[in-house]
């Protein structure tokens, strides 16, 4: 069962990768990578929180566990996602002098 959530798992990461590449095939916005990455990851978290519903309600003390664990690591993975910072695309070299003056970090998406 394993095996088929892996390969399940995969599959939706290519078909999503395939999306990308074919929508901005030159120019890769990495801020529309991450939102998409959160998008799948929360409903991926989502899922297993439903599985691990379900085997609870079977009596299956382990197995809803075992979900359980799956969708807190999820929610690990969607905060470490949500916190890298993308820098914003360059608009001019005047707004690039300013923020280099400022001594402000790029902003977080």
């Amino acid at each position: 069962m394993t095996q088929l959530h892996d390969l399940r798992l995969r599959l939706l990461v290519q078909q999503e990768s395939e999306r990308i590449a074919k929508c901005q095939p030159t120019d890769l916005d990495l801020s529309v990578v991450q939102a998409r990455c959160l998008c799948w990851l929360a409903l991926l978290a989502e899922a297993h929180e439903d599985q691990s519903t379900d085997a609870e309600r079977r009596g299956d003390t382990e197995q809803a566990m075992g979900w359980f664990a799956d969708s807190m690591r999820l929610r690990d993975v969607i905060q470490v996602v949500t916190s890298i910072e993308i820098p914003l695309p360059e608009s001019s070299g005047l707004e690039d002098e300013e923020d280099a003056s400022s001594g402000e970090p790029p902003l977080a998406a």
